[in-house]
């Protein structure tokens, strides 16, 4: 089975980037539909962004739309969340979830999933 794993957050002021990475160990992710979750304290965990296999087809939730950009590099085994215009509204754990094809817009509709990466935005 794949294991993802994130990293790339941080504190960065409103405004700011960052580029979240998601690689997969265990297997290559190239089989695989991954999507971005994320959750903030005291909400439940909620859809970013997801991306398909070869196609790379894509979704993305009203709230990132025009401001995130999700990708996937099948040479690296690794798929990336290009986060731009950060909002403190953005503050949340970060997750990234793999499933096969296609991709899905709901948490229990991913079967593999990273520990998270913490993403901070100061106004």
């Amino acid at each position: 089975q794949v294991q993802p794993v994130e990293s790339g957050g941080g504190l960065v002021q409103a405004g700011g980037s960052l580029r979240l990475s998601c690689a997969a160990s265990g297997r290559t992710f190239n089989n695989y539909a991954v999507g971005w979750f994320r959750q903030a304290p005291g909400k439940e965990r909620e859809f970013v962004s997801a991306i398909t296999t070869i196609a790379g087809s894509t979704k993305y939730a009203d709230s990132v739309k025009g401001r995130f950009t999700i990708f996937r590099d099948n040479a690296k085994n690794t798929v990336y969340l290009q986060m731009n215009s950060l909002k403190p509204e953005d503050t949340a754990v970060y997750y990234c979830a793999a499933r096969f094809d296609p991709l899905g817009l709901r948490v229990n509709e991913y079967d593999y999933w990273g520990q998270g990466t913490q993403v901070t935005v100061s106004s």
